[in-house]
C-alpha cells in the first residue's frame, strides 16, 4: 500500500492575497484535490461574496473554514514544517524543490507535524522575509514566463501532493 501525504496535516497559507476571487479559486483547489485548510493572511480585499463566487458551492465548506490572521507569524505559529512557493531564484532562495520532489518529501514529514505550503501576493510573491520563515522552497517549473495565477499555483501543488 502506498503512503502519501497525510492531508489533514497539510494547510494552504495564503500570504498577503489581493482578490477575493483568488481565495476562492484556492479554495476550490484545494477541494478538488481533497484538502480543506486554507489560511488567509491579511487579505487586500475579503468580499466573501466573491469569494464564494469562484468557489463555488462544492468549496463551501472550504470557505467556511477558512482561517484569517493579520500576520504571517500569528498564522505558522502552529507549524512544524513551513514551504515556501517561489518563481525567484537567487541569493536567498538557494534550496528550491520541485513540486515532484516536495510531495515525496513530505510524505514522512507530515504523518506526525502539520505543515503549511506558503503562497505570497498575487503581484511580487514571497519577500525574502516571508522565505526566512521557510524549511524548504518549492518551484513550479515553467517555459518562458514564470508567473503563475495564485489559484493555479495552489492547484498544481495540491495535485502533486
Amino acid at each position: 500500500m502506498t503512503v502519501g501525504v497525510r492531508r489533514d496535516n497539510i494547510a494552504i497559507v495564503l500570504q498577503r492575497p489581493r482578490y477575493p476571487e483568488n481565495i476562492g479559486s484556492a479554495a476550490r483547489a484545494l477541494c478538488n484535490m481533497g484538502f480543506g485548510r486554507l489560511i488567509v493572511v491579511a487579505p487586500g480585499i475579503w468580499d466573501e461574496e466573491r469569494i464564494r463566487r469562484l468557489a463555488t458551492h462544492a468549496a463551501g465548506s472550504v470557505v467556511d473554514a477558512i482561517e484569517r490572521f493579520d500576520t504571517l507569524d500569528e498564522a505558522l505559529a502552529p507549524f512544524g514544517h513551513v514551504v515556501g512557493t517561489t518563481a525567484r531564484r537567487g541569493g536567498h532562495r538557494p534550496v528550491i524543490k520541485s513540486p515532484e520532489f516536495l510531495a515525496r518529501s513530505l510524505v514522512a514529514v507530515s504523518q506526525n507535524n502539520p505543515v503549511a505550503i506558503l503562497f505570497g501576493p498575487e503581484d511580487r510573491g514571497l519577500t525574502n522575509a516571508d522565505v526566512k520563515r521557510c524549511h524548504q522552497l518549492v518551484n513550479i517549473p515553467t517555459a518562458a514566463f514564470t508567473s503563475l495565477n495564485l489559484a493555479q499555483a495552489v492547484m498544481v501543488i495540491c495535485y502533486c501532493l
